[in-house]
């Protein structure tokens, strides 16, 4: 029968069904990968459709498009570097298909794909070939020789580099042996521009052209390249490289608008079991499709205050640790081992879990030291496997994330506005809060404490809540101005308001906040603005409730404050608060708040005074300010501008930004409930921030939030620097500009 046949076509007869075989299994193992990790993230709560708001429900265009995360590499070109190196893997991945394609079928056919300009696309290859192996040797040179802090180091971050360094060095081979063969398809050699070098020096080491060798090394090296090729196949969905699959899906499926909105609870849902996460099937099928986007860049941790200033909360870990979690608890509910070749359909030994943490940050460091270092020691040191465990024995809260973790975070969500793949961090750790809040009762004592006196009286500090109007008649003392209630403008029947002002705890008790408050007043009076407040009728806004987890606390204030709105018939509202503007821009409304009802920040309202002449800065401010981002004005909202186009017009103001500002401003500290914890770990973060603004060398150090002027005056104070820098508020700045010689509030 073998006469039938050439010994040629017997070879490549062989061949084909080698390359069936192995093409068949890898796919085959492929699949069964990919459909075992989507039953785990099916163990989820599937998110409703009506848990999304109809605005929510389409995909906006431009910036924060599919397109511009994907195609563009818009987060990833802020670290311009690596967003280079990995443009150039994006890229000629999918240049290199073609090419791979091409290597197969001539092999197994004899002939190349009739591609036009098959010379041009032949030397296009070598390029991008050789493009990608020197991003590779540039990748393990920032790992392990720069050895950049957020970067993870060990085996298995390594062990890409080596299949895409070995996919590049088996291309180059094949075609290199392929020209040595004499093979009739070899292109020209101003095509080959690195196959061709390479064969004339393997030539010269004494390899003839055309001979036995030559031809066993085409062979070899073909097969080599394939294997490569689908052993990388195979391990992609098994590691962090899954995200070159799910983080488009992700990026497609994540929340636009609004940012930060949480999703409400339905408190009244008689058949909930629990509320909030305790387990990681409490997820959502979409928060738990973020663990397997993750790509462990660490962009994020290295962004974050906590991780930082020496905190254990990591956000990267946060991830990686439910990932593992997910998959090894997966793996026990639905008996199919995550792992192909190994322990295939068997179940797994033992579980991850955090194990003792060691004290990360023994002393604090001086000045504007930030290291994320002691974070990711300590989080590398107490997350291993531990044989003995079974992974349904293990909580969520306490053996996979530790409350330590959970309460440093300051919600700022630096994290997700670095993060390229559209995680979202921030709502796991508020949905793990619910948890221990609602249903264990547990929380740091300062923070139970703030929010037992939010409940009883309304304000964090349990003063009285008769007392909370005090500050209008401390105002006309002050400033002579009586600022109108609502109710007073009812009873005698006035014109309503253009404005509702809103004081909020910190304006309405805090004694620093209260001269901010009272210079917006003037400002407001010298524009012929019309406005009054609540007074006593004013509740908290809830913010503070809600970001610690208390959920039904803040739905109480919110429902109480809503009522009292449209009692009045509010058309627009004024705020210097932007925790309380966010919640009544972003959250309010789910709860029945008008979105027709207009929500302003104070420098907003201020900005567009001044545009609009009705305020005129005359008085010179020889000040050099560097303004702090509010991250609840700033990445919640995407207000910056409106704040420095204040200070701008100020004469004599001279502007300096910090390294850190904008979109990548760092938290001040206070947020997510933590202005009224205190910090258990590490530097104060309040203290590392003001460090990097006294790095410009201001007079000034200018924000729009009360928690954060607060912070920054703690901070100046820290660093005995509040004798040649002070803090203050726009609306202060603008104030003493308008005013001159008439204000008394800008006192050094």
């Amino acid at each position: 029968m073998l006469d039938w046949w050439s010994a040629d076509e017997v070879t490549t007869g062989v061949r084909w069904i080698f390359f069936a075989v192995v093409t068949g299994l890898a796919a085959a193992a492929f699949a069964t990968v990919v459909l075992r990790r989507v039953g785990y993230m099916k163990l989820g709560r599937a998110a409703p459709l009506e848990e999304i708001p109809a605005d929510e429900r389409h995909k906006k265009k431009g910036r924060s498009s599919v397109a511009g995360q994907v195609l563009g590499h818009r987060k990833l070109l802020r670290d311009f570097r690596s967003g280079v190196m990995h443009f150039i893997y994006f890229y000629g991945f999918i240049i290199l298909q073609f090419g791979a394609a091409d290597l197969i079928w001539k092999k197994l056919s004899g002939h190349p794909i009739p591609f036009p300009f098959y010379g041009q696309f032949a030397w296009s290859q070598e390029l991008t070939v050789s493009l990608v192996f020197l991003a590779v040797l540039y990748g393990a040179f920032r790992r392990y020789v720069e050895q950049l802090p957020r970067l993870k180091r060990g085996w298995k971050p390594s062990l890409v580099l080596w299949f895409i360094g070995g996919l590049m060095l088996t291309v180059l081979l094949t075609l290199t042996f392929e020209r040595l063969s004499g093979d009739a398809h070899s292109v020209a050699e101003r095509y080959a521009p690195v196959s061709s070098v390479l064969a004339d020096w393997i030539g010269k080491l004494g390899m003839p052209t055309g001979g036995i060798a030559a031809e066993a090394g085409y062979e070899l090296f073909w097969w080599m390249h394939l294997l490569v090729l689908l052993s990388f196949l195979v391990y992609v969905p098994q590691s962090k490289h899954f995200h070159l699959i799910t983080a488009p899906v992700n990026l497609w499926l994540g929340r636009n608008a609004p940012v930060g909105r949480l999703v409400p609870l339905n408190l009244e849902d008689e058949d909930a079991e629990s509320f909030g996460v305790g387990k990681v099937e409490h997820f959502t099928q979409k928060q738990l499709l973020d663990l397997y986007a993750c790509v462990e860049c660490g962009r994020c941790t290295n962004v974050c205050p906590a991780s930082n200033t020496g905190k254990l909360l990591s956000p990267m870990h946060l991830m990686t640790k439910l990932r593992d979690h997910l998959t090894e608890k997966g793996a026990a509910i639905t008996s199919k081992s995550p792992w192909i070749p190994s322990a295939m359909g068997g179940q797994l030994a033992g579980a991850h879990v955090m194990g003792a943490v060691i004290p990360i940050w023994e002393e604090s460091p001086e000045g504007s030291v930030t290291s994320i270092i002691p974070t990711m020691t300590a989080q590398k040191q107490a997350w291993g496997v531990r044989e003995t465990m079974k992974v349904e024995e293990l909580e969520l809260i306490g053996d996979v994330m530790t409350e330590e973790e959970l309460w440093a975070c300051t919600t700022c969500r630096n994290c997700e506005e670095m993060c390229p793949v559209g995680n979202e961090h921030v709502d796991k750790i508020i949905d793990m809060r619910r948890h221990l809040v609602l249903m264990e009762g547990r929380m740091p004592f300062d923070g139970q404490r703030a929010l037992q006196n939010i409940e009883r009286q309304s304000n964090p500090w349990g003063l009285p809540r008769a007392e909370r109007a005090a500050w209008i008649y401390d105002c006309e003392t002050r400033t002579g101005i009586r600022v109108r209630t609502m109710q007073e403008i009812k009873k005698q029947g006035a014109a309503k308001p253009e404005f509702l002002l809103w004081a909020g705890s910190m304006g309405a008790y805090d004694t620093r906040s209260r001269r901010v408050l009272y210079d917006l007043v003037r400002l407001l009076d010298r524009a012929g603005v019309s406005f009054a407040t609540l007074g006593l009728e004013e509740r908290s806004s809830g913010d503070t409730a809600r970001r610690i987890g208390n959920e039904l606390l803040f739905q109480e204030l919110c429902r109480e404050n809503i009522e009292t709105i449209a009692r009045y018939g509010v058309t627009r509202i004024v705020t210097a608060c932007p925790h309380t503007y966010n919640a009544f821009l972003k959250e309010y409304p789910d709860f029945g708040l008008p979105k027709s009802i207009q929500i302003e920040h104070h420098t907003e309202l201020l900005a567009r005074l001044l545009k609009e002449g009705q305020l005129k800065p005359t008085h010179v401010l020889k000040e050099r300010v560097t303004y702090h981002d509010s991250c609840y004005l700033g990445r919640y909202n995407g207000v910056y501008d409106a704040p420095r186009e204040v200070l701008k017009a100020i004469p004599g103001v001279e502007l300096e930004e910090m390294a850190r500002s904008r979109e990548n401003g760092m938290c001040c500290g206070a947020g997510g409930g933590l202005m009224w914890m205190e910090e258990q770990s590490g530097v104060r973060v309040n203290r590392a921030r003001v460090s990097q603004a006294l790095e410009v060398r201001p007079t000034i150090i200018g924000s729009a939030c009360p928690y954060c002027l607060t912070m920054m005056e703690d901070g100046l104070k820290l660093l005995e620097a509040d004798e040649k820098t002070s803090a203050r508020d726009v609306a202060e700045l603008l104030a003493a500009s308008v005013f001159g010689g008439e204000t008394a509030m800008l006192t050094k």
